[in-house]
């Protein structure tokens, strides 16, 4: 029996099943792994970004500055505070937040900035923080794809509120799951209040050694709790976290090579002085190919592609409700025609990538998806 399953039933035969010992150990070991003071799980990272911005008391008539290209829970989550984004075009090479375009945005009514750590690269967070220093703004990092990463020798999620994910797709999953990471005490300790209900003691405080004690409702809060079923999942998955970076880097570099004489193709710029987390591996086709039927095309060959992300305002609801248009973000709507994710993960062969890039030389080579 491999570790991961005797893990999980050793948690089904034990007293906890939901907010636990589990929970707790992952969170240290969390913590240790980025070197903060305190990591939360919870059930999803979009969780994770809601009770950070309810924390900093982002709400009604706020606004908070995010890219247009991102999964919508980064914009859904400043919604559901009734506050406003406030959308900013991206830099069409590394695909993060063009960082030059966000001093412009800035009004009195800004309050967060939401960086968005685009396949696992990290923004140019010295502009960033500089930006938030110079008007008082809050960071939260959007680290969902950014667990192993690093920006000039530090760690995402030492700095700055980071909110990471452990989808079943991520660089480690606990199926469903997410963590927040902060230096803060108090935030640290509103944060673990808010995502249980707003009571004052989880079952963890409640059921101790001295005894039952009472818990009180201080806030209204939510059920946002991870449980140490998926915790057992994501303790496993921690300890394996530097072999799977160290495959993703080897697949990355077979890419590279294999694809570096195709001139319709061209992948992602990557910045000086970082450590990428290699999410995913994204491809940018040049503009003579139709990008849907190259992607159909790969698809019908059992290759499984996809697209992060088509950007925001491409979206009708965020269209309609902001009044967004393509010559508002035109990196954006340039590439966000063009990309998408090849396959990427650990258990990835030589071999199938091998395949997958031979298909895509045939494909390119037909007239019909141009």
């Amino acid at each position: 029996m491999n570790a991961r399953k005797k893990s999980i039933l050793e948690t089904l035969d034990s007293n906890w099943i939901t907010t636990g010992p589990k929970v707790k150990k992952f969170e240290e070991l969390f913590s240790n792994y980025i070197g903060c003071k305190h990591s939360i799980a919870l059930n999803s990272c979009t969780a994770a970004l809601h009770l950070s911005l309810l924390v900093n008391n982002i709400s009604k008539d706020d606004e908070v500055i995010i890219p247009i290209m991102t999964f919508a829970a980064t914009a859904n989550v400043v919604i559901h505070c009734n506050a406003k984004p406030v959308f900013c075009d991206i830099n069409p090479e590394t695909l993060n937040i063009d960082v030059n375009k966000i001093e412009k945005l800035i009004t009195k009514k800004t309050k967060a900035i939401i960086p968005v750590h685009i396949a696992g690269q990290p923004c140019e967070m010295d502009t960033i923080n500089y930006l938030a220093n110079k008007y008082n703004l809050k960071i939260i990092e959007d680290a969902a794809h950014a667990t192993e990463a690093y920006y000039k020798g530090k760690k995402i999620g030492f700095e700055n509120i980071s909110c990471f994910s452990f989808y079943a797709t991520k660089n480690i999953t606990t199926a469903e799951g997410g963590m927040l990471t902060t230096n803060n005490d108090l935030i640290a300790e509103k944060v673990r209040i808010l995502s249980l209900h707003g009571m004052s003691k989880d079952a963890w405080k409640r059921y101790s050694n001295e005894g039952y004690k009472h818990y009180d409702i201080i806030y209204p809060g939510f059920k946002y709790n991870m449980t140490d079923i998926q915790a057992s999942l994501g303790i496993c998955q921690l300890e394996k976290i530097n072999n799977f970076l160290k495959r993703r880097n080897e697949i990355k570099k077979l890419y590279d090579n294999l694809l570096s004489e195709v001139e319709e193709i061209s992948v992602i710029k990557e910045i000086d002085n970082i450590v990428h987390a290699r999410h995913l591996y994204i491809i940018k086709l040049s503009e003579n190919i139709d990008r849907d039927k190259f992607m159909n095309q790969l698809i019908n060959q059992n290759i499984g592609v996809s697209v992060h992300f088509l950007p925001l305002h491409f979206h009708s609801y965020y269209k309609k409700t902001f009044n967004l248009k393509n010559e508002d973000f035109p990196n954006a709507t340039n590439v966000g025609n063009r990309i998408l994710s090849l396959p990427f993960y650990p258990k990835l062969k030589d071999d199938e990538v091998i395949y997958i890039t031979d298909k895509i030389k045939e494909i390119i080579n037909n007239s019909y998806i141009s």
